[in-house]
């Protein structure tokens, strides 16, 4: 599976979620377990009907059931899990149906706005519906009447967990098992945007009211200090301001701060939802031509067409005395409020590389 790459003259390749390898690994030990065969590879079925072959870096009976592993390959796509062995430990039970268990790495829901109940094994809904699918076909092939007790695991996944928002999201102890279709489609980052809806969610949930969604550290430190929000409150948005605006449009909540670069919230006030480099990029004539209708004269026009970087362009409209930051973050509020709802109000905030704000459009 290979898409091409807009800015490679390779082709990019599609990956494996997390849930997929889950199924794959727990599908091997359990027939391992039920049959005794002990198998290097395994076919599973994904929700739209691909029919990926999964190679084990085990398979094997053990004192009280059966367990398999396999590496995760998310492809081209920079997933923190890329590599990651994940495994599945089966026993049997009397019970009919499949119930599920954090292993080392897996983390387990503490907050209530998670797709799954607090107290839970972070495995969300469709890569359990997956699992259980897999393992109902195999019982029925096997005349095998009872259920089965499935623990998941990723190896090292406590210390990849810090590399993610599960600690915000109140998932303690080690990685969420993610995937919808069971593909990881390249630079698509799913798993990025899945955890900052529920951030969104668990905030809800717990009945903040005002959230704050930052490109990074520095942004977020700003909004920080300002507004004495709790962790909670705080979203890491990255470069995705499109995934806050757009789940906050089904997921209200009454106010949002939203900060970041200048650079980043001058692509946004452009009309760029991505804010990565690989889609949209700094447009320095739309800066300089903001500043002409602030009063820049034609020869500043002229220097901050010729910058190399937005930052440049900025401390040339400042030092000129032009509050250009201000103007580009109502431009960004403006693109924001067409997206959200009428009752969520939105501020902008542009900062610098330091993180020290150089513009803002408040709260109306």
């Amino acid at each position: 599976m290979r898409p091409e790459s807009p800015e490679t003259d390779k082709p990019l390749r599609y990956g494996f979620t997390t849930g997929a390898c889950a199924t794959a690994a727990s599908l091997a030990a359990a027939r391992c377990l039920l049959s005794g065969q002990v198998v290097d590879r395994i076919e599973i079925v994904l929700p739209r009907g691909q029919r990926p072959l999964f190679e084990l870096a085990y398979c094997r009976l053990t004192a009280t059931g059966a367990e398999a592993g396999t590496i995760k390959d998310a492809g081209d796509d920079p997933d923190v899990t890329h590599g990651a062995l994940v495994f599945a430990r089966i026993t049997l039970s009397d019970s009919q149906g499949a119930r599920f268990h954090a292993g080392p790495g897996v983390g387990t829901v503490t907050r209530s706005g998670l797709p799954v109940a607090v107290g839970e094994p972070a495995i969300n809904p469709s890569p359990r519906r997956m699992m259980v699918e897999h393992l109902s076909r195999l019982a029925a092939e096997l005349q095998y009447r009872g259920g089965f007790e499935v623990t998941i695991g990723i190896e090292n996944g406590a210390e990849l967990a810090q590399k993610t928002l599960n600690p915000r999201l109140g998932i303690v102890g080690g990685l969420s098992v993610l995937g919808t279709t069971g593909i990881v489609r390249p630079f698509s980052c799913s798993a990025y945007i899945i955890s900052i809806r529920q951030a969104i969610d668990v905030a809800r949930a717990n009945g903040l009211r005002h959230i704050a969604a930052c490109t990074g550290a520095t942004s977020e430190q700003t909004l920080r200090e300002r507004y004495r929000l709790p962790d909670m409150a705080l979203i890491e948005m990255g470069d995705f301001a499109g995934a806050v605006l757009k789940h906050l449009r089904r997921a209200p909540v009454p106010r949002l701060s939203l900060a970041g670069g200048f650079g980043k919230i001058s692509k946004l006030a452009a009309g760029h939802l991505d804010l990565h480099s690989r889609s949209s990029s700094v447009d320095l004539p739309l800066l300089a031509a903001e500043a002409a209708a602030l009063g820049a004269s034609l020869e500043l026009q002229a220097n901050m067409r010729a910058a190399t970087t937005s930052q440049g362009a900025l401390t040339l409209a400042l030092a000129a005395g032009l509050p250009l930051a201000d103007r580009i973050c109502a431009q960004a509020q403006a693109r924001a409020r067409a997206i959200l709802p009428p009752d969520v109000q939105v501020e902008i905030w542009a900062t610098d590389r330091k993180g020290r704000p150089v513009g803002r459009a408040g709260f109306a």
